[in-house]
């Protein structure tokens, strides 16, 4: 079957966002562009990863090249609401690539599905027709900084960290490694 590559030039909205309650939250990255909307599932800490990425990215062409770019995002740019609904996944992400087209002045995002074979690297960010189905979206500046912004935010909104271990406080309790599986009652 034909590679399905979904390119998104001018999106109206590119957000990460969950569906779930904390602890058994899933990820997803959404990207919008006039009545197209395509939605794809990943980890937790691929959300994560992409964030950072993206800040270091920005810096990094902010630095090495001169360019004016934002070190915060607009606040006319940042996206609080939530994911467009039904939320029906596309596909479940496996590799993720990032670069900047200096011809656009743009950062590219570009993620590729899961498969059960090992990808090539010149698959990512190129139109072959062999490869992964992806998803490909190229964000102004502004628009990168704020996608990164409430990528932290999502991530962040999950269950709070044991102050002691910094594992995830469950709201049923949590035996912490660090108390060696001690818990203090109430009548102490």
């Amino acid at each position: 079957m034909a590679r399905v590559i979904h390119v998104f030039r001018q999106p109206d909205r590119f957000v990460a966002g969950t569906v779930g309650e904390p602890g058994e939250r899933v990820f997803y990255l959404q990207a919008s562009e006039d009545v197209r909307t395509v939605s794809v599932q990943l980890e937790k800490q691929q959300v994560s990863v992409l964030a950072e990425r993206i800040g270091a990215l920005l810096d990094e062409v902010r630095r090495r090249f001169d360019a004016e770019l934002p070190a915060e995002p607009p606040e006319e740019l940042l996206d609080t609401d939530p994911l467009q609904v039904p939320v029906e996944e596309e596909f479940r992400v496996g590799t993720m690539g990032l670069g900047w087209d200096a011809e656009t002045e743009a950062v590219v995002v570009e993620l590729l599905a899961v498969t059960d074979e090992e990808i090539d690297e010149s698959v990512v960010l190129d139109d072959t027709e062999e490869g992964p189905d992806a998803v490909r979206v190229f964000l102004s500046p502004g628009h990168a900084r704020a996608f990164a912004e409430r990528a932290e935010r999502v991530i962040n909104a999950g269950r709070k960290p044991c102050p002691l271990c910094a594992e995830p406080l469950d709201p049923a309790g949590h035996i912490c490694p660090r108390q060696n599986g001690y818990r203090r009652s109430d009548e102490e």
